[in-house]
């Protein structure tokens, strides 16, 4: 894997998974809803150091370094360097979470290459067939013709999961498409990535 895709992945890694993992917060009328929240495992996997498979936030200050914020509020993180890897700190690193729409990257690291930005395609009912129910939609229709740079666009501007579907389709289908994003996963050493939909959509497994 070459030098500028470790650096990308790490700093993904660091900045999206925070967002889209937080915590919801506590109820209005004050009572605390920590008792209602998922629990992490009380041992994760090692990958990456002994520190991070344990459950709750890991890192080691050093004299004069500041303190992690309190309010930080997500399920999982890590902060890592991203030259050299190196975990600087990390909270249920190896916790399994949904992972909701960043899982899009994962899959447009697997597709884009696959098909020229030029070329046009008819969409189908099949084609935005089995979304998931209050998917974020971009307003792909059947019968127009998008070119694949457009789709993209509707990937990564409004997080579409119907550009995603129709990609998913021009890529031989659902099963063929996870297969794919899992190889890819294995490759880029995403040991914890499941992939059971493209978009990220919850679903079983």
């Amino acid at each position: 894997m070459s030098a500028s895709k470790k650096t990308a992945w790490a700093v993904a890694a660091a900045v999206f998974v925070p967002l889209v993992l937080a915590a919801p917060a506590a109820h209005a009328d004050g009572k605390d809803s920590q008792d209602k929240q998922p629990k992490p495992p009380l041992a994760m996997s090692q990958v990456g150091g002994a520190l991070l498979g344990l459950p709750g936030t890991q890192v080691r200050l050093k004299a004069g370094a500041p303190v992690l914020p309190k309010e930080l509020s997500a399920r999982s993180w890590i902060v890592a360097d991203a030259e050299n890897g190196q975990v600087l700190a990390s909270h249920n690193a190896h916790w399994p979470l949904a992972p909701a729409s960043t899982l899009k990257m994962l899959f447009a690291d697997t597709l884009l290459p696959k098909f020229p930005k030029t070329q046009n395609h008819l969409v189908t009912v099949q084609d935005l067939a089995g979304m998931g129910e209050g998917s974020s939609l971009v307003g792909v229709k059947e019968k127009q013709t998008y070119s694949v740079h457009d789709l993209w666009l509707g990937v990564f501007l409004r997080s579409g999961n119907d550009a995603v579907h129709v990609l998913t389709n021009m890529n031989h289908g659902l099963q063929q498409t996870v297969r794919d994003m899992n190889d890819q996963a294995a490759e880029l050493q995403a040991l914890d990535t499941k992939v059971v939909s493209p978009d990220g959509y919850d679903a079983p497994g």
